[in-house]
């Protein structure tokens, strides 16, 4: 199986929930420290140049690969991946189950200003106080949403490809 976290930059939410994902982080609701956040691999750290790449974040407990892909506003992009992995299903007879989960509904304003300050006007010194206080207020919601995430990787569905938008976690 494949999980792939998607949003707007594939820098923030979706690496915290990566590493939510893969055990990095204290699996738990309570709140993350400044240093936690911080730490987390790619957090803040992608740039334009990353817009639309897969990016790898590691393999779970279970032997299933997450990554991360940030789309822009381009609504469009998750629904194109899935109809080319059933395209290449279908041709190669593969069965491999992809679950794609939008992170975007856990962004609180904070984290919004904070990614425009510091990956948008390279402004680090308001951008990331800003971006660790809107991870500090979603971090619980990103948490949830991994774990029903990989609740709904592992329930039995007739299709292969899942697209979860999560507009719960808001």
């Amino acid at each position: 199986m494949i999980y792939i976290y998607n949003d707007y930059g594939g820098t923030h939410t979706t690496s915290l929930a990566a590493a939510y994902h893969l055990k990095q982080l204290p699996q738990s609701e309570r709140k993350l420290t400044t240093e936690e956040i911080l730490n987390v691999k790619y957090f803040n750290k992608l740039t334009k140049k990353d817009f639309g790449k897969l990016i790898f974040h590691g393999t779970d407990e279970d032997g299933n690969k997450v990554y991360s892909i940030g789309r822009k506003r381009n609504k469009l992009v998750v629904p194109a991946m899935k109809e080319i992995i059933l395209l290449l299903q279908e041709k190669f007879q593969f069965e491999e189950k992809i679950v794609f989960s939008n992170t975007s509904p856990t962004v609180p304003l904070s984290m919004s200003f904070g990614g425009f300050f510091s990956r948008g006007l390279k402004i680090d010194f308001i951008g990331v106080p800003l971006l660790v206080r809107g991870a500090k207020q979603c971090c619980d919601n990103i948490y949830r949403l991994v774990e029903n995430t990989k609740q709904v990787g592992k329930t039995p569905f007739n299709e292969n490809v899942i697209i979860l938008d999560n507009e719960m976690y808001k």
